[in-house]
């Protein structure tokens, strides 16, 4: 059995839904609290057994390669400073094999996956979405290598979202379950409202065995004028079985402006040295605004 020590993490979008900042900062380095969004999933990647890494790029993206590069002159100062504790957070971001590859094109999500063949081969290989961060005691990737060791299959990410939702997302039709794992009938991509035959939707986690390339290379346009990875999933789907796996953790939505300043704020309630002072912070903000409101 091939095991899984591959990833790919999908970085080439535009990141429109928030400009102006990041029209000359990528998006996945937008901090959550002292840390880029992005360093949280290449963290969970590891955790997870994953050896080598792949970002796909595309114009713009530069900081991301500089932010997992090695910066001695930084990492010198902050030895003579005697500031450790900063240093060894530095390093943590730095002390991992990436290697890059640019989408020269923005074309959708499928193209992104496909733009790294070459550097996954003929291996299963992992996908990591950006936009979602997970908190869980064992992380979502490694729970859906566990359920690929088991079944030697694809298996996608998912979690159950409310009716009003389901047209953000893919969503899988289930077809029979065992436990948290499903069998799944069809992969439809972002239905209209009131269209969804499930409330179960793909949440950028995705482990695959390479015939999904098969698929991908089709460059089929699909929803939103784009090369959706979901249409591929579904092709892959009438030749082997593709599972769907309700994974265990607390999903936080950082691709748009709400989800990002929620996490922000939850993440910081984290930190010891920050919790009291924001507690206190946030008091005073519902007090004021409830003064308002009267």
């Amino acid at each position: 059995m091939k095991t899984v020590k591959k990833a790919i993490i999908p970085a080439a979008g535009l990141g429109t839904r928030f400009l102006p900042a990041t029209k000359a900062m990528p998006k996945e380095m937008l901090p959550i609290v002292d840390k880029p969004t992005i360093q949280y999933i290449v963290e969970e990647a590891i955790k997870s057994g994953i050896e080598d890494i792949i970002i796909v790029t595309g114009k713009g993206k530069r900081s991301i390669e500089d932010h997992f590069d090695y910066a001695p002159e930084l990492e010198q100062n902050l030895l003579e400073k005697q500031k450790l504790e900063i240093l060894e957070k530095v390093r943590q971001s730095s002390n991992v094999d990436i290697h890059y590859i640019r989408q020269k094109e923005p074309k959708g999500l499928g193209h992104a996956v496909w733009c790294a063949r070459n550097f996954i081969g003929n291996e299963p290989f992992a996908v990591l979405l950006g936009d979602d961060i997970v908190q869980a005691e064992t992380p979502s990737l490694r729970q859906l290598i566990n359920e690929y060791e088991q079944t030697l299959s694809s298996v996608i990410g998912v979690q159950t979202v409310g009716d009003n939702e389901t047209h953000r997302y893919g969503i899988v039709d289930p077809s029979q379950s065992n436990g948290r794992r499903y069998e799944v009938s069809n992969f439809v991509e972002k239905p209209a409202p009131g269209t969804a035959p499930s409330n179960l939707a793909i949440m950028g986690r995705y482990v695959f065995t390479p015939e999904i390339f098969k698929f991908l290379e089709e460059q089929e346009i699909g929803a939103g004028g784009e090369i959706q990875l979901t249409d591929a999933i579904q092709k892959l789907n009438t030749i082997q079985r593709v599972f769907a796996f309700d994974f265990e953790g607390k999903r936080y939505d950082v691709g748009e402006k709400l989800g990002f300043i929620q996490t922000s704020v939850e993440f910081a309630l984290q930190h010891e040295d920050l919790k009291q002072p924001l507690l206190r912070f946030l008091s005073e903000i519902v007090e004021n605004e409830s003064v308002k409101v009267k």
